[in-house]
This record gives structure tokens, sequence and C-alpha cells, in this order.
């Protein structure tokens, strides 16, 4: 079997809040491995979001371990945190996170400005990543002219300029009606089956079922972890 991914052991979360100390993970050990496409799942508290945004190296361990790609960076720099997020890891937002003064090509193209040296085929790789989510017609579009749907898979490009080793989705489809929900998750599903890790962080059971692996969590521990030989995919009507 590969090796995990991400591998966290006993992993805790500990934020200080008004005098007292609030756990948020309070020893979390799973394992998820390349080519995985799951869901992290729980009511509001459980401890879902801390656990992609450490996952996602946006947050940092109070104690335990985490290895992602096989290093231990538990406790690295702030630096070293932002080089590995910029180079590994693709992510997609509720609230889609475009600059509204930008097209949708500028938008895309934005984490490769911060690669050193910058690529010189800049834009020829953000048009083929607009255009693996069917949006190339669009690349000039301001967000304003956007639809909802539209936006995300704006974002889901911006998610895969680097050629991420994993995508990390946080309530992908919540600011979407049910119809584009649908089809933001096909989109996921189809960048699944060409070998991406995608982890999705949602409290949609209808958003989970779509995935093959399930996580979740309760009061900051693993309540339970379940796994389905492939997913039932969404349809649009």
């Amino acid at each position: 079997m590969d090796k995990p991914v991400i591998s966290f052991k006993g992993a805790k979360k500990i934020y200080p809040m008004a005098g007292e100390s609030v756990e948020a993970l309070r020893g979390v050990d799973v394992d998820i491995y390349p080519g995985e496409f799951l869901a992290i799942m729980g009511p509001s508290g459980s401890g879902k979001s801390t656990l992609m945004h450490i996952a996602g190296l946006l947050d940092s361990l109070t104690e335990g371990k985490y290895l992602f790609d096989g290093e231990d960076v538990s406790f690295i720099s702030r630096d070293k945190q932002a080089d590995i997020r910029n180079r590994k890891i693709g992510f997609i937002f509720q609230s889609f996170n475009l600059l509204a003064r930008c097209s949708a090509q500028e938008n895309v193209e934005l984490p490769m400005l911060y690669r050193r040296p910058a690529e010189s085929n800049l834009h020829e790789k953000s048009m083929e990543a607009l255009r693996t989510v069917g949006m190339e017609n669009r690349a000039s579009h301001l967000p304003a002219q956007l639809s909802g749907g539209q936006q995300q898979r704006v974002a889901i490009a911006r998610a895969l300029i680097n050629s991420p080793t994993l995508i990390m989705a946080d309530e992908p489809t919540g600011n979407l009606d049910t119809k584009t929900g649908k089809e933001i998750m096909n989109t996921l599903a189809s960048l699944h089956e060409e070998g991406i890790t995608i982890i999705i962080v949602t409290h949609d059971h209808e958003v989970g079922q779509a995935t093959r692996r399930r996580i979740f969590l309760r009061d900051g521990l693993i309540e339970r972890d379940e796994r389905q030989a492939q997913s039932s995919g969404l349809t649009s009507p």
C-alpha cells in the first residue's frame, strides 16, 4: 500500500478562549492515502474545520504529530507551511474567494505568481485549468459577471493550477443551489477519477454519500470511519 499523504498521530488542538482552553481536537489518529476521495463530516463544533485547516497547513497542532507526504510538518515555520501549501495543496472554499477586480483567468493564475522562479507558460497553464472545468470561454469575465456555479468552477481551476498533491474543499456546495451543487460534485468526482486526492469538509450528507470514504467527527474525536467500494455519485437532473 502507498504511504499516507496525510497522517495524524494523537493530534490535539487547544484554543485559548475567554480565559479558558477549548479542545477542538482531542487526540485524532487518521491516515489518508493518495488517490482517496473522502469527506470529513460532523456537527458544528465537532472539529472538522480545525482538522482541515491543520491538514492544509493553515494552522498548527498544539500536541501530536502530523506527517504530510512523509515529512513531519507538525511544528514547522509559517514560511515552510506557505511553501508546501503553494506547491502541493489546492484549496476550494464555500465563498469562492475570488478577487473582484481580476478576471477569471487572472484569479486562476494567482497561486503561480507566488512561485519562484515564475513560470513562463503562465497563461497557457491557466487556460488549460479553465478548460478542465469548462470555463475557458469565460476567461475574461469578472466574478460579478459569473454565476455562483461558474465562480466555483473558476475556484476549482485555481486549485488545479499548481498540479497539487491534493485538493481540500471546505463546504464547496454550501453557497450553491442543489442542481449547481451536484454539478460541482460531479466535477470533483471527475478530478478524482484522474487520480487527484480530494478531501471535502461538509455537513451535507448527500455530498458525503458522493465520496468513497467518510470520517465523522464529534467533540474533537473520530466517531466513525466509513468506506465504500464506489461513490454513489451525484447526477444533475
